[in-house]
């Protein structure tokens, strides 16, 4: 880290400058302005109170925890050998202005703490370094991947701390590093290896997490449970953000330790940050190997369910088969059966004048045409091989 800078005793001249940057434009004439929150808004009865802890350190050592922002501002200008830690939880945007006109934060960092919803990356402006982590913890309840947001500013002789989200908890990064006060007093870059180790310890349930759930999704799978493709679905997007949160810290811890020998960082912190570059690089790996599991998984899943549907369809087609030779053995046999039917309604309508009544062979004629017919249809359907 670059040498501790002087820290003068008034504001930053850039003040004006904050609120050009981050200040939307005026309203058309005669339309009245939209309220914005200001600096006054946390001390609002109805809003809780954005500052979690402001602390200030030397020598690795709690000195003061100052209750608000003017008095952490008062405590850092009297202690020119201290560090102050300030932790926020979606802060508005007054304190934001307050923090950035007293650190002299850049205005495209300020503005993109104030809207989150940004992708992991180290920046360097001037002698701040501004870091955005996406932190995740798994949800045994729902099974399911929560992720949060932390943005960092480290300077020469601060770390402002702006989450969004229930991760990580850093009051135990804080409790960690007051209990190692050698650690501690490295200076802000310690704090800035403290939170990303944290961040990335709280990966390891989250791929434990992940992992069980791939272990189930398989099974369900090869039952046929028909909700799986839902949950493959749900989880893929989860592995998807996951990624998108671990895969930008290996470029981004690289990114530091190309610095070490240019900011003079300390050895023992340097093989710190190399451990969590070592462990980032191995939950991203398994997260690639989680996508890949679950499009492996997918691909089987639509296989499985296309053969499902072919063997419904076959046996649809085999039961429709079945139905048609039967269908057939009814209609040959009513053909058979119509025809002594036809023979003997027409001899049995006892008309006078009919030739054949008078005649002594008539019946046995009429038996004869009824057996030479129904044999003949039987010969016919046999040969068909509907009978």
């Amino acid at each position: 880290m670059a040498e501790r800078r002087a820290r003068p005793a008034s504001k930053s001249t850039r003040g004006p400058v904050w609120r050009r940057a981050l200040t939307p434009p005026a309203p058309p004439a005669g339309r009245p302005p939209a309220p914005r929150p200001g600096p006054a808004e946390p001390d609002r009865p109805d809003r809780a109170a954005s500052v979690v802890q402001a602390v200030l350190y030397e020598d690795g050592v709690r000195v003061a925890a100052p209750a608000t922002l003017a008095e952490t501002y008062r405590a850092l200008r009297e202690a020119p050998s201290g560090m102050a830690w300030i932790g926020l939880a979606r802060p508005t945007e007054g304190e934001l202005l307050s923090l950035a006109t007293e650190f002299d934060l850049h205005p495209l960092a300020v503005e993109d703490a104030m809207e989150a919803h940004q992708r992991p990356k180290l920046e360097r402006y001037g002698d701040t370094l501004f870091v955005v982590l996406r932190a995740a913890r798994y949800l045994d309840a729902p099974e399911e991947v929560d992720f949060g947001e932390l943005h960092v500013f480290v300077g020469p002789d601060f770390v402002i701390t702006v989450r969004h989200g229930a991760a990580p908890d850093l009051s135990a990064v804080r409790r960690r590093m007051e209990e190692t006060p050698e650690l501690l007093k490295l200076g802000p870059e310690a704090v800035l290896y403290a939170i990303l180790d944290a961040v990335v310890d709280d990966y390891v349930p989250v791929v434990a997490g992940v992992q069980n759930d791939i272990d189930e999704i398989e099974t369900e799978v090869f039952r046929g449970d028909p909700e799986v493709s839902r949950r493959i679905y749900e989880l893929s997007r989860e592995v998807v953000e996951f990624q998108r949160a671990t895969r930008p810290l290996v470029g981004m811890l690289h990114g530091l330790m190309a610095g070490f020998t240019k900011y003079e960082t300390d050895d023992e912190l340097q093989s710190y940050l190399r451990d969590v570059a070592d462990h980032v690089t191995h939950t991203s790996e398994r997260v690639d190997g989680f996508r890949q599991a679950l499009t492996d998984i997918l691909t089987v899943n639509a296989t499985l369910v296309t053969q499902q549907q072919n063997a419904e369809m076959r046996a649809l087609a085999e039961a429709g088969f079945e139905q048609n030779e039967e269908i057939k053995k009814i209609s040959s046999w009513a053909a058979i059966l119509f025809a002594p039917t036809l023979v003997g309604t027409i001899y049995g309508m006892n008309f006078e004048h009919m030739p054949e009544l008078g005649w002594s062979f008539g019946y046995p004629f009429a038996i004869g045409l009824m057996g030479v017919v129904c044999a003949s249809l039987y010969v016919i359907f046999k040969r068909r091989d509907w009978l």
